[in-house]
């Protein structure tokens, strides 16, 4: 269980490295991925999918489950409730702090918003659909694993905003989303294809906002050049944003 566990991290690594995608230029909502961009994510989605059936994975799903009761029985722990969105208060955290990311903080918010409208629409109707049991028996809304969608949600959005700052962004991010998997399932709130099923919808989710936010900020706004930005302050002990743009 614990090569799994490395396995898992490493992966998580891996994901968050700026090889996966082109170099983008800072401070522009010009996203165009490469295919192979993608093929991570859609074989993790593919892999939940095909596990809905009898097959191996879901003998998969079973060994590590009864490996992880084995091992942690009494195991119970909620920090993943709120690691689930630890790397997208980091974007905020680093703005805050002065280290501007790709976008302005209007921009990357309307970006976090849409990726998590798309994750949580398309987790939302699978859960209802799928009827997976819990492997806790606790409800039938095991499929995916939505506290680990959200997570690597959250991580492909620290890595697209700072990725250009420094790759250790990306990689911290992952880190935190792979923990927050891993302990939806010593918690045993799910299994192991729901936990990779939801990191490939987060990871998706947030490159598919990357690529239609731009074109419904034109339809919103109807110029390319309008300028909005969205600073964050601190001032008379207060915290605060100040907000400025364009039209």
């Amino acid at each position: 269980m614990k090569l799994k566990f490395i396995g898992l991290m490493c992966l998580g690594l891996y994901l968050g490295s700026p090889s996966l995608s082109n170099a983008q230029v800072r401070d522009t909502l010009n996203y165009k991925p490469k295919i192979t961009a993608f093929i991570i994510p859609t074989a993790f989605i593919g892999y939940g999918l095909v596990s809905l059936g009898e097959n191996k994975s879901r003998d998969l799903d079973r060994t590590t489950m009864n490996e992880l009761q084995e091992d942690h029985p009494l195991f119970a722990a909620h920090v993943d409730d709120y690691m689930q969105f630890a790397p997208a208060v980091a974007v905020y955290g680093l703005h805050l702090a002065g280290i501007k990311g790709r976008n302005n903080l209007l921009d990357a918010t309307g970006i976090y918003l849409l990726s998590e409208g798309i994750m949580g629409g398309t987790v939302a109707s699978l859960k209802s659909l799928t009827h997976r049991e819990r492997p806790n028996h606790s409800g039938f809304n095991s499929f995916p694993s939505g506290h680990t969608a959200n997570a690597f949600a959250a991580a492909e959005f620290l890595k697209q905003e700072y990725k250009d700052v420094s790759p250790w962004y990306g990689y911290a991010g992952y880190t935190v989303a792979t923990a927050t998997g891993v302990l939806r399932m010593y918690n045993n709130k799910h299994w192991l294809s729901d936990v990779v099923a939801g990191a490939g919808f987060g990871i998706l989710s947030t490159k598919v906002a990357y690529i239609l936010y731009p074109k419904i900020k034109r339809l919103i706004v109807g110029k390319e050049d309008s300028n909005f930005n969205l600073v964050p302050s601190y001032q008379a002990h207060r915290l605060g944003f100040s907000f400025n743009g364009t039209f």
